[in-house]
Parts: structure tokens; C-alpha cells; sequence
């Protein structure tokens, strides 16, 4: 009997352990396998928040199967205590074990609300954007001029979301002087600019930035981001250049920078400068006689005169000879690379051709033809405007 007994418990035993290993198994089946999520979904982690909520919220939305599970692995795998809030984007099929990831790992919110700080050359726009999960582009929701307008609504609650992501965005060819001013108003950011970073030093690119941040120290990862272009691009220059010298480079991609917005342009007018440099002529570029003018505090807003043509100053390239002793805005990355692998051409001319771009000359009879043209252009614009 006892035989029987312990023989049944036997077996018992081990059919229950084959249960446990087969539960165990489906669970991790579970949880690294593709969830049922079909449209991607912006998770909110509320501070304070913790695995039972979050996991319910997720299976109420049909991103997991079971809440349970999702539990039992983030408290298995040590990650329950390591929940962060913020924004994450969840993306259609993904796995519970990808989640529990996202939503441990930095803290870094992947979706929901942004505020972007935008410098651009003529104005600074404060955009509030919301990233929509079913096409991971951003709506936005609201901008303002803050030198011009009270702050939305909009802009106001969302300052108050804890998870709002924060970014200053510097747009190419402004000014270092340009983006200190834009720093300062910026509301999110602390401390004093007590020095303007030298010009051309500072990266065009969008930063992120989170509120208290140091104004100088925004200014430091500028300068470190835009040191670190410089050295890249100067290692990687063609040989036989009219530039011997990293500044040089520098100068000569804020004139690139200022010339053209035109992205496939950049190489044409790069060849432009290198060649007038090469055959001894000057380079005539009105943007340095603006700079000239207005040393980079902000826009001139108007044609220039005849007067400041011909008015000396170091950086009128129509009286000097040569580049300038600085440069005159920060160029991005593209305008450094085109400074020293500018396209083989034998242009020394260009002027605006009506459509946002240039046409390009060998001779100065044919940019005669071309800026005869673009004068035409000028005057049907003007008329048509009256």
C-alpha cells in the first residue's frame, strides 16, 4: 500500500514538474515573442507609476497578451524596480521583452509631446509638436515667435508635463552672436551667456535639452560638436586646395553656407570661390560685405548700397583680396565637406536665377546673359508685386 502510495505521489510529482516546465516554457514563449499590438501606441509611465499599472494599461490596449506574465518577467528579470516615466513608443508587434526594455532602460521618453526651440537665420520659432504612433511623424500642435507673441495655451500645459521632451534646433549660416540671443530667451534654460562663441564654431544640429540646463553648457556641446566636424573634414580633404589651414576652411564653408540653400549647389559655388582664389581674383560675395556691415547682430533687412560695396572693411570681399579674416556664420557639415571637395568645374560666376537656385558662369559674357536674365526676372516680380 505505502508502495502504491509513494509510487502515485511519484508520478504525481513528476507530472506536475512536466506542467511547471511547460508553463514556464509557454511564459517565455510569451514573452519574447511577437506581441499583438497592430497600430503603434504611445505609452504614458506616469511618475510615481509602477509594473501592475503599466502592465494592465498595456494589456487594456491590446499590447500584451497577459499582464501576469509581463509581471512575473519584469520582477524575474530584476526590471520591476527599474520602471522610469515618460513617453515610450510602443511599435506594432512588439515583444513583451522589448517593453519591459524600453521602458527600464534611460528614461529617455520616445514619444508624446516635444518642444522645439528653433534658430533660424531671420527668426527663433517655439514649435509644440506630438509624435503620432500610427505614423511616427510629428503634428504640430502650435508655434509662436516669443519675441513677438505671448506664449499659447498649448505651450504653457505642456511646460507643465513632466514627460515633455525638450530640443533647441540651430538652423545653418546663423550667426554665433545669432544663437547666444536665441539662448537667452529661451525660458527652459538657466544661467548668463557671458561670452559669444567664436564665429562659425558652433554645429548647426538639434540638441536635446532638459529644463535647467546651463546656457553656456548648451553653448560648450555646440563648440565641442563643431570641433569635432572641423578635424573630420580637414583629415579628409582633397589635395591642391587654396586653403591651408583648418580656419580657412572654416571661412570659406560660411561663405559656401551663405551663398546657397540649395543642397546640390554647394559643390558649384564651392568651385566658384576655389577657382576665383587660385586664378588671384576676388572673391565678391555680398554675404561678407553684410557681415561687414552688421557683424553677424542680426539681419540687415534690406539691399546693400553701393556705398557699403565699396566701403573697406576686413571682410568686403569686392576690396580685399583673398577670404576674410573670420568667418561669417556657422556652417553645417555639408558647406565644410563642399569646402574641400568642391565639383570640377572652371565657373568663376553665378548669379540668382529665378527659381532659389544659381546659374553658373566660365566667362563673364555669359554671366553678363545671365544676370541680364535675372534682372528681367527682378523687374516682372516687381511689377507684378505693384
Amino acid at each position: 500500500m505505502w508502495r502504491a502510495l509513494a509510487s502515485n505521489a511519484l508520478t504525481i510529482l513528476v507530472v506536475g514538474l512536466f506542467l511547471v516546465g511547460g508553463l514556464i516554457l509557454w511564459g517565455q514563449s510569451q514573452y519574447k515573442s511577437e506581441g499583438p499590438l497592430e497600430t503603434a501606441m504611445c505609452l504614458q509611465v506616469k511618475r510615481g507609476s509602477n509594473m501592475t499599472v503599466v502592465s494592465q494599461k498595456l494589456e487594456d490596449n491590446g499590447a500584451i497578451r497577459s499582464a501576469l506574465i509581463f509581471r512575473l518577467a519584469a520582477d524575474y528579470s530584476d526590471k520591476a524596480q527599474q520602471l522610469k516615466a515618460g513617453s515610450f513608443l510602443v511599435r506594432e508587434g512588439a515583444s513583451m521583452e522589448q517593453i519591459i526594455d524600453d521602458i527600464t532602460h534611460s528614461g529617455a521618453s520616445t514619444c508624446g509631446s516635444e518642444i522645439e526651440y528653433r534658430i533660424g537665420v531671420t527668426r527663433v520659432q517655439t514649435r509644440v509638436r506630438e509624435l503620432d504612433p500610427s505614423t511616427l511623424e510629428f503634428v504640430e500642435i502650435t508655434s509662436f515667435e516669443a519675441s513677438e507673441e505671448e506664449a499659447p495655451s498649448e505651450y504653457v500645459e505642456k511646460r507643465q508635463d513632466s514627460d515633455t521632451r525638450y530640443r533647441v534646433s540651430v538652423a545653418e549660416g546663423v550667426t554665433s552672436w545669432q544663437v547666444a540671443e536665441a539662448l537667452k530667451g529661451i525660458d527652459v534654460l538657466t544661467g548668463d551667456v557671458t561670452e559669444v562663441p567664436a564665429e562659425g564654431m558652433l554645429a548647426p544640429d538639434s540638441y536635446e535639452v532638459t529644463p535647467g540646463d546651463n546656457r553656456t553648457a548648451v553653448l560648450q556641446d555646440m563648440q565641442e560638436k563643431q570641433q569635432l566636424r572641423i578635424n573630420a573634414v580637414w583629415e579628409s580633404r582633397e589635395g591642391g586646395l587654396p586653403i591651408s589651414s583648418p580656419e580657412e576652411m572654416l571661412i570659406l564653408a560660411s561663405i559656401i553656407e551663405k551663398e546657397t540653400g540649395v543642397p546640390h549647389e554647394r559643390g558649384q559655388v564651392a568651385s566658384v570661390f576655389v577657382n576665383r582664389l587660385e586664378r588671384g581674383m576676388k572673391l565678391q560675395t555680398d554675404p561678407t560685405v553684410i557681415y561687414g556691415v552688421t557683424k553677424g547682430q542680426g539681419v540687415l533687412g534690406r539691399g546693400l548700397r553701393r556705398s557699403e560695396l565699396r566701403r573697406a572693411t576686413p571682410w568686403n570681399t569686392y576690396v580685399i583680396d583673398g577670404l576674410p579674416p573670420t568667418p561669417i556664420a556657422n556652417p553645417g557639415l555639408a558647406s565644410l565637406e563642399a569646402a574641400v571637395a568642391p565639383d570640377e568645374t572652371d565657373f568663376v560666376f553665378f548669379v540668382a536665377d529665378g527659381t532659389g537656385g544659381h546659374a553658373f558662369a566660365e566667362t563673364l559674357d555669359e554671366h553678363n546673359r545671365n544676370v541680364a536674365k535675372w534682372r528681367e526676372i527682378e523687374a516682372e516680380r516687381n511689377s507684378s508685386s505693384n
